[in-house]
């Protein structure tokens, strides 16, 4: 027998999919309407041209979306606001939600966490930043004064 909040969760998420893939075939039917406007458009000002040796451009994000030194004016921005001191995954949380990427993706986070630990130590071996041990194998970290 199914269990009731087992079933519900399932179905809050099924309706949630179920939402993501209208919005996205609403946005992909805007972008093939789009794209025959481009193309007519084309033809236009040149009747004889031959669309379909246009080859698609895939988007490909940079390796590192971060301009250098972007990251470490976020995180030394979130350690100015923070009231006590941060674990990077903390940190890694908030600019995340900063540079407004997806907060849901687990393996974002686990990069970022990495990435800010990295430019925290690197912080901490400018004297800009320091570190303490926390609760369990954390690490805190907070600007040095």
């Amino acid at each position: 027998m199914a269990e009731p909040h087992v079933v519900s969760a399932l179905a809050k998420k099924r309706a949630e999919l179920s939402g993501d893939i209208e919005t996205t075939q609403a946005k992909l039917r805007q972008m093939i309407l789009d794209l025959e406007s481009l193309d007519k458009t084309l033809l236009m000002f040149d009747p004889d041209y031959r669309i379909e040796t246009i080859r698609p451009k895939a988007f490909r994000p940079p390796e590192d979306w971060s301009k250098r030194g972007e990251m470490t004016r976020i995180i030394l921005g979130i350690l100015r606001q923070a009231t006590e001191p941060m674990t990077s995954s903390d940190i890694a949380v908030q600019l995340i939600a900063e540079r407004a990427l997806d907060q849901t993706d687990a393996k974002l986070q686990r990069l970022m966490t990495k990435r800010v630990g990295v430019a925290l130590r690197g912080m901490r071996d400018r004297d800009v930043a320091r570190s303490k041990a926390g609760p369990g194998m954390s690490v805190l970290w907070e600007l040095a004064k």
